[in-house]
């Protein structure tokens, strides 16, 4: 079977071994991890990660529905999102998951409502807003005032106040999440203090929680992607276990997705032309935003190699660019081989949020996933070689 560019290609592999460091770094029962099914949803990397034992993250009706579909227990399952519709609402409280992640005041309102016409009773956590700045790019910092996600902080006894009134709803836990690809681990701390003094100001209000939920935010180095292919959960996990002050009984749930999946994932693309600009050499490649906006959104670095270049040649500088009609259609500049047309380029590190982002703009054609349990990344490419030859 012939195999066309561009595509996605995941090492199953390192996934494994990406899971089975997170779950040897777990120091204790009492922490529970939920994968964060918005980085990747694709079906044998849900399967995969499921038979390692984590819950999952959601943040829609259908990515609990996929998370069922692919062996998720209900019972391990959490669902956050500022806006969650009526219908998503219905689809956690019947199915009794683990958890709701109320964002407002407002909210707790329509959950009781849909909760009744359940004639269940839905367990909830407040998502509290705690103003940590997670020093990482504004468009994926969550945990500022500024932020449009979750309960201020100073409004959290109003909403207990609120909740009071609310038969159908059971207040087990409160949720955080300050942002993504955090790489220092001190706004983690800054965290875990807050944590610590908003526990003791429930608690005056006369409530035990049940579990804590400090969501993810765990980055990964797409500097060196093959010299550091998994994080460090250890040091991740020590601070919560270090600096969390935590109750008998109680349970912290984290929700990782970037630093699970991000690196066993990469983007193929064939170079289509070599063109000499004025100032500048343009690799057009043809994969573009559409197969991984993350470069054109944030303006985020993706190391790429040209994999069948002849390195004899000597290198060159090359604007690796895609061919949507777009400016920021762009993947990034770099020193690489000498580069023609029909060479391979691998774009790394586009596990997470590579093609659960991808999209049909200018119309354009879905690219396939290959794992490297049924063919190696080196017969993917021969195929696509000989279909061209």
């Amino acid at each position: 079977m012939a195999v066309q560019t561009p595509f996605y290609f995941y090492d199953l592999e390192l996934l494994e071994n990406t899971l089975q460091a997170l779950t040897d770094a777990v120091p204790s029962d009492n922490f529970k991890v939920h994968y964060a099914i918005k980085a990747n949803a694709e079906t044998r990397i849900l399967e995969t990660i499921r038979k390692y034992g984590l819950g999952a993250d959601c943040v829609s009706g259908n990515e609990i529905t996929k998370a069922l579909e692919c062996g998720f227990d209900a019972s391990e399952i959490v669902l956050a999102g500022v806006g969650k519709s009526d219908a998503e609402l219905n689809t956690a409280i019947s199915n009794q998951i683990h958890s709701i992640n109320c964002e407002s005041i407002e909210e707790l309102e329509v959950i009781n409502e849909i909760a009744e016409q359940n004639n269940q009773v839905a367990s909830i956590s407040f998502r509290i807003n705690p103003n940590v700045d997670a020093k990482t790019h504004h468009k994926i910092t969550t945990g500022l005032s500024e932020n449009k996600f979750g309960i201020p902080i100073s409004e959290v006894s109003r909403a207990i106040a609120e909740i009071r009134k609310m038969p159908f709803l059971s207040l087990s836990g409160i949720h955080f999440h300050i942002g993504s690809q955090i790489l220092s681990m001190d706004p983690f701390v800054k965290l875990c203090q807050q944590v610590n003094t908003l526990l003791d100001e429930i608690e005056e209000e006369g409530i035990t929680l049940e579990h804590i939920n400090v969501g993810g935010g765990l980055g990964i180095d797409y500097l060196n992607p093959d010299q550091n292919p998994i994080p460090d959960f250890e040091k991740y996990f020590a601070v919560f276990k270090e600096h969390l002050n935590l109750r008998e009984g109680q349970t912290v749930h984290f929700e990782l997705g970037r630093s699970v999946v991000a690196q066993c994932g990469s983007l193929i693309t064939k170079v289509l032309y070599v063109k000499k600009g004025a100032t500048k050499n343009f690799a057009i490649v043809d994969a573009g935003m559409t197969e991984l906006i993350r470069p054109a959104l944030y303006d985020s670095y993706h190391e790429m190699e040209n994999i069948t270049a002849d390195p004899l040649l000597g290198n060159d500088n090359y604007s690796v660019v895609g061919p949507i009609c777009e400016s920021s259609d762009v993947f990034g500049e770099l020193e690489m081989p000498i580069t023609k047309r029909n060479d391979i380029i691998k774009i790394k590190s586009a596990g997470a949020y590579g093609q659960v982002l991808s999209s049909n703009y200018n119309l354009r054609d879905s690219a396939v996933a290959y794992y490297s349990d049924e063919q190696s990344l080196n017969v993917c490419i021969g195929k696509e070689q000989e279909a061209l030859a």
